[in-house]
This record gives structure tokens, C-alpha cells and sequence, in this order.
């Protein structure tokens, strides 16, 4: 059953905290997987969850940061992955289903941004290979775990950068047209919501449940490939040695990560959204669906949520893959 794109008022707002999220919910005995969940706001995603009394497992790139990242978060489990390499997916996911554990959550947080034109093994553009190839087929190879939980939830960290561009289905890697970094980050992004849309469609019936959320405008690693002028328009100037002065009405806009991490974990645990999923969600609510061209702080454009794009870039996911669900 199709989920309206619409409020529902559920209590929080753009300062709740992933803490305040997870108030009186206990995750005792549940199984969490965050990718990224070791930097930016995916160690608090991490924490968040941690705390509440969940196993979290983080596909790590980096090993040595990661371990310096989570030292002393409680029940969390760390594995060797590559989002641009798909053997390194295929490995990881045989791992964790070689445990026999169900999966109850999969919070798909990493992610590059605005990174200079880049190509994986394949000749695929990064962002759109990281940010949604590579989540695709993880979530594909972790199936048989998501519906061994019985009501699992699968949450697509997209972003309000999806108004940059929507999914590119004839040139989706920019091997024709000129390379934007903005619009290849706002097209991996678009990719996500649409992904949530297309998986909750066939994971319903197995109890899987899928939502894409903007967690905030938040200052961490991901904005590492930035220039200057590119902080300028964020109203930040960045200083040689690393520091930054951000103006008045930026650092109203602007979340902590604590806040950034709100969203994840109430998209992947909330009660309030029992039943209910695809949806685009901000600010620990579903948000509204405004008009293209819309330029307010809140809601998510048409084209990230239109279920003819979902099956067209299913498809053209399966075919760059090689992979394919068996909901």
C-alpha cells in the first residue's frame, strides 16, 4: 500500500536529537548495520542505536579509523567493505549471512559528495557508484536477512540535494555529457529516495519496510572535496589552517551531528511509522512533497518520488549490477 508523501506530525523537529529519537525504545537482541557508520554522522547513528541496546554492525573501509571512531561504543562488530568494488560487497554480505542472524535495520549513511569526476572499476561515476549502485547490491546480497527479521526497515540516507538533478536514466555516468559534481551528487541522491520507493514496493509483502531521509545540513568529512567557492555559497569561510567562520543565518540552517543522526534511527525504529514506508522523510517526520523549483528549507521534489522513475532506475540498477532482488 502506497505511503501519502506527507507530514504526520510526529512530535519532532529539526533539533530533536538520534537520543531524543530513541527515547524509551529498546533495541535488546535487534541487529543494526550502518554503512559509514564510523564517520560524521554515522558515529552517532552508531552510538544512538548502541545505546538503545542493539548489536551494530559497520562495514568498514578504514579500519584504523573506525576503531578509533567507536572505541568505547558498547556491541558493535566491525567488517572489511568496499561500496566500489563489488566482490568486497559480496564478501561482506556472505559474511554476515553465514551467521544465520536476521537483519532488523539497515541504515545506508555512507556517502561522497561534490568529488571530482571519478570512476570505479567499471568505468561507473563515484558518487553515483557509491552512493546508490553500491548500496543497492548490499541490500540485495542482505536480503534473505532483511526478511528473516520479520518486519525489518531499510533506511537510504539521500539529501536536500536531490533538487540538484534527477536520475540521468540515458547518461546515468556521464560518459557523454559534461561532468558536474553537483549534479552527479544531486542524481546519486534523487537515486536514493527513488531506491526506498522502489524496495518498500516489493519488500512490503516480507515484511521490509524502506525509507530515504535528509538528515540536515551538517559539517562533517563529506564536505572534504569542497573548494572555497563552494563554502562561500554555504556562507562558511574556511582558513588555512583548517578553521571556519560560518555566518549568522548558516549556522541557524546548520545541525549538530547528534541532530543529524535524528532522522536515521527514527526512520528505522520508530513505531510511529508502522505500516508505512517509501516515503521521503526530515526532521524525524515524512516530509512534504512541494513543487519543482521549490526553494524552502523543507520538502522533497517531485522527481524523488516518482514511482515510474523507482521502476526505471530498478531496472538500470539490476542491469549495472548484475544483481537482482529475490522479495
Amino acid at each position: 500500500m502506497t505511503t501519502e508523501q506527507k507530514p504526520i506530525h510526529s512530535g519532532f523537529g529539526s533539533k530533536t536529537t538520534a537520543r531524543d529519537a530513541l527515547a524509551g525504545i529498546d533495541l535488546g537482541g535487534k541487529i543494526a548495520m550502518v554503512t559509514g557508520g564510523y564517520s560524521g554522522i554515522g558515529v552517532e547513528t552508531t552510538r544512538a542505536l548502541s545505546e538503545a541496546g542493539a548489536t551494530v554492525v559497520v562495514p568498514v573501509r578504514t579500519p584504523s579509523k573506525a576503531e578509533a571512531n567507536l572505541a568505547g561504543i558498547a556491541g558493535v562488530e566491525l567488517a572489511p567493505l568496499d561500496l566500489l568494488d563489488p566482490a568486497s560487497i559480496d564478501r561482506f554480505a556472505a559474511g554476515f549471512l553465514a551467521s544465520g542472524r536476521p537483519l532488523h535495520m539497515l541504515i545506508n549513511s555512507a556517502g561522497v559528495m561534490a568529488s571530482p569526476l571519478t570512476r570505479d572499476s567499471r568505468g561507473y561515476e563515484v558518487q553515483f557508484s557509491a552512493n546508490h549502485l553500491g548500496h543497492f547490491q548490499l541490500t540485495a546480497r542482505l536480503w534473505p536477512a532483511l526478511a528473516k527479521a520479520n518486519g525489518a526497515r531499510v533506511v537510504a540516507v539521500s539529501s536536500r540535494g536531490h533538487r540538484f538533478a534527477p536520475v540521468d536514466f540515458e547518461d546515468p555516468n556521464f560518459e557523454t555529457r559534461e561532468y558536474d559534481k553537483w549534479k552527479a551528487y544531486g542524481q546519486s541522491k534523487t537515486a536514493n529516495a527513488l531506491f526506498a520507493l522502489g524496495l518498500d514496493k516489493r519488500g512490503e509483502v516480507s515484511g521490509v519496510r524502506a525509507f530515504s531521509l535528509h538528515p540536515g545540513a551538517i559539517i562533517t568529512d563529506l564536505v572534504r572535496h569542497l573548494t572555497d567557492d563552494d563554502f562561500k555559497a554555504f556562507g562558511i569561510t574556511r582558513h588555512a589552517d583548517g578553521g571556519m567562520d560560518v555566518s549568522e543565518e548558516s549556522q541557524r540552517s546548520f545541525k549538530t551531528v547528534e541532530e543529524g543522526a535524528a532522522t536515521s534511527v527514527w526512520c528505522a525504529t520508530s513505531p510511529k511509522l508502522a505500516g508505512l514506508g517509501g516515503v521521503y522523510c526530515e526532521d524525524c517526520d515524512i516530509s512534504p512533497l512541494v513543487g519543482e523549483g521549490h526553494t524552502g528549507p523543507v520538502g522533497v521534489w517531485p522527481w524523488a518520488c516518482d514511482a515510474e522513475a523507482a521502476e526505471r532506475l530498478w531496472t538500470l540498477s539490476e542491469r549495472l549490477t548484475s544483481c537482482s532482488f529475490s522479495a
